[in-house]
């Protein structure tokens, strides 16, 4: 993460969107339980995922700008991804609570005042849709984005309160309002699916989401005296940062020379698929790779390239 300290304008936005989520979530509470509305508790359950999903972030932006250790020499990057994996667990199990809640109201339908679902949804209309405006210019990361994708689904989902209020009063059929929070909850379910795959791949070093290993293999090859590359492996640090490491089998030449053809892979793969953090090591000798890459005792003859 870049430029995301403390006093940085996304932990700022951060900040600005945890107040107002806490005095939205008191709004949606106290007028869902006046209104006798699922739609409005179950907006308040989705808010309050948001305002775990905006606190974690936050903690994972503070986190994220601490410099490298002994024990923790890659820092602190993947911070930001437990975060989101930890946002999104909690989105599943708050649509699954909305699920069970909205079954026992279909069975028993509950008097619900529409006017209040519509004049309490279009105020959290307009302050989701502020909220997911500042994360979108504030970051792209997928810490940030999975606090951005909380905020699209509470827009749409309040949007859709509106909607159904407007049926309500309409047509006198109180068994929308637990129908529509079953379509909150299937949004819920898909959004938190979305970034729980995603931090899963990063946290269990995955190739990198958009990146295909066959491609950047076939990459390194066509650099010029690159006889074969093996062991291969494209993993993410953080949700922006991917590494890289291979061996890659050369002709016997000197080190001036292969400091050429290590500069054109590298360069290579930073423009094709943004991979700068790389480790290499070149070999002039078959490689048994059936363990890993095992070379012969007196033929250790190899150098590595940073």
């Amino acid at each position: 993460m870049h430029g995301h300290g403390a006093g940085s304008p996304t932990s700022k936005v951060l900040r600005i969107s945890l107040a107002l989520t806490v005095a939205y979530i008191v709004l949606l509470v106290v007028a869902g339980i006046r209104a006798h509305s699922l739609a409005l508790l179950s907006e308040a359950g989705h808010n309050l995922s948001d305002l775990l999903a905006l606190l974690l972030s936050l903690a994972a932006v503070y986190l994220e700008t601490r410099p490298p250790s002994a024990t923790k020499t890659y820092g602190w990057h993947r911070a930001g991804v437990l975060a989101a994996f930890v946002n999104a667990a909690s989105l599943v199990a708050v649509s699954f609570l909305i699920f069970y809640e909205a079954f026992r109201r279909l069975q028993n339908p509950e008097h619900v005042h529409a006017q209040t679902m519509m004049s309490v949804a279009a105020a959290g209309v307009l302050m989701n849709g502020v909220i997911a405006v500042l994360l979108y210019r504030s970051g792209h990361d997928v810490n940030i984005r999975s606090a951005f994708l909380h905020e699209i689904g509470d827009t749409v989902s309040t949007a859709a309160v509106i909607v159904g209020g407007w049926a309500i009063l309409a047509t006198g059929q109180y068994w929308i309002d637990p129908v529509l929070s079953v379509g909150i909850g299937v949004l819920i379910l898909w959004s938190g699916f979305g970034i729980v795959r995603e931090t899963l791949n990063i946290l269990l070093e995955g190739t990198p989401r958009g990146v295909k290993l066959d491609l950047v293999e076939h990459a390194i090859r066509e650099v010029e005296g690159v006889n074969d590359v093996h062991d291969l492996h494209v993993w993410s640090i953080g949700s922006e940062t991917a590494a890289l490491s291979c061996h890659i089998w050369i002709a016997d030449i000197p080190p001036s020379a292969s400091d050429r053809i290590l500069r054109d892979v590298k360069q290579r793969l930073h423009e094709k698929f943004r991979i700068d953090h790389t480790t290499i090591q070149f070999e002039h000798i078959a490689c048994e790779v059936a363990n890993g890459c095992v070379m012969a005792a007196d033929e250790e003859e190899h150098r590595h390239e940073h």
